[in-house]
């Protein structure tokens, strides 16, 4: 009988695909002196031109001059000479005011030429010198630069975490229906109500994952289709509580809405649906982490804005992970599993790209071991 391990395939093991731009050379620096070289070169050929046809112009301007006057020899020698020294001093005020030219807008657009061709090749720790001398244009052009680079550089981290995370969350459905499978077509399990009830809630794991992953994408893109109606914020708190009853009364958790005086001033435009996700992915989160506690629900309201409080007394957040709250694929406890009831991690990340969909933001304040607090700001019109 076949031993069954459930390895990952080869491709999940292997180093990740763009490891190999952490370690590429630097080569900008030897780049930035070869285009320095070449700004130099054509400089100097333009200029040596200029020089030429000065000194010819001049020496012609000088014999025209003494034709004209009809001078003697010496008359001719004196604006023959003048003419030359003319012609050789401002040539020589312009190689002074040239080179100085030169170093103070050459040399930045070669630096940025260079870090341009280096970023093409895939090097991302490039950085452009702010000049500290110079048209103050070219300072801001490095500053541009280096914070465009930065960006980048930051986007393809998390891309790259990105795609680590989505394989170690797919690897753990599919080797348990790799694995079933492999145990029904051996023997070792039986093909009954039982083997497809689990292989059915693997599948449905990966379908919600795809799901979210595509949702958050759109919402990210700015191409999530939006359908705006008046929702009525006290109305869809009281669904969402009841909605939430049972697992709330399951958990021995006290799950509440609290009261408002007018019902009128807290209708909001907004996709009552989208709307609906954002506070059920909140009581969710608070559910998995307030054992045998208080969840209450509450909106505030002013002129402009509608505030929506979702508020627990359970575990907290230490203060170190509340910037990372919101990132795809964060888990507070990673030791938790899906079995303690842990999300995929992408509940928070798609609660904030819909509460910015609808113009609104979103903030949480937490104190660890007491109360966690998250607060949906959204627009009335």
């Amino acid at each position: 009988m076949k031993k069954h391990q459930r390895r990952a395939p080869k491709h999940w093991t292997h180093g990740s695909p763009w490891s190999h731009f952490d370690h590429q050379p630097p080569k900008w620096p030897r780049a930035a002196r070869r285009h320095r070289g070449k700004f130099f070169l054509r400089f100097m050929g333009m200029f040596g031109l200029m020089v030429l046809l000065v000194l010819g112009g001049m020496a012609a301007f000088a014999y025209f001059l003494s034709q004209v006057f009809d001078g003697g020899g010496r008359m001719a020698a004196l604006v023959w000479f003048t003419g030359c020294g003319l012609s050789l001093a401002l040539p020589l005020l312009a190689a002074v005011l040239a080179f100085r030219v030169f170093r103070g807008v050459a040399t930045p657009i070669a630096d940025v030429m260079s870090a341009t061709d280096a970023v093409a090749a895939g090097n991302l720790t490039i950085r452009v010198p702010e000049p500290e001398r110079g048209p103050g244009d070219f300072r801001r052009l490095a500053k541009s630069f280096n914070r465009m680079t930065d960006e980048l550089e930051q986007a393809d981290r998390q891309r790259r975490n990105l795609t680590a995370d989505v394989a170690h969350e797919l690897r753990t459905p599919l080797h348990i229906i790799q694995g079933n499978l492999e145990g029904i077509q051996d023997g070792v399990y039986a093909a009954n109500s039982e083997q497809i009830d689990i292989l059915l809630g693997e599948t449905q794991m990966l379908t919600r994952l795809v799901e979210d992953l595509q949702t958050l994408s759109l919402a990210e893109a700015g191409q999530l289709t939006l359908k705006f109606e008046p929702v009525d914020i006290h109305e869809l708190l009281t669904d969402i509580a009841t909605s939430f009853s049972g697992q709330s009364a399951t958990a021995d958790i006290e799950l509440k809405v609290e009261t408002v005086e007018n019902d009128s001033d807290f209708t909001i435009s907004a996709d009552a649906e989208r709307l609906d996700q954002i506070i059920s992915n909140l009581v969710a989160n608070a559910l998995r982490h307030t054992p045998g506690g208080q969840i209450t629900l509450a909106a505030r309201s002013n002129a402009n804005n509608i505030q929506i409080l979702v508020q627990d007394n359970g575990e907290g957040i230490a203060q170190a992970d509340l910037p990372f709250i919101f990132d795809r694929f964060w888990k507070g406890d990673r030791a938790r599993g899906r079995a303690e009831g842990a999300g995929s991690g992408l509940g928070l990340a798609i609660t904030r790209q819909l509460v910015q969909a609808h113009g609104g933001k979103i903030k949480v304040d937490s104190i660890e071991g007491e109360e966690t607090i998250f607060t949906v700001e959204l627009p009335k019109h």
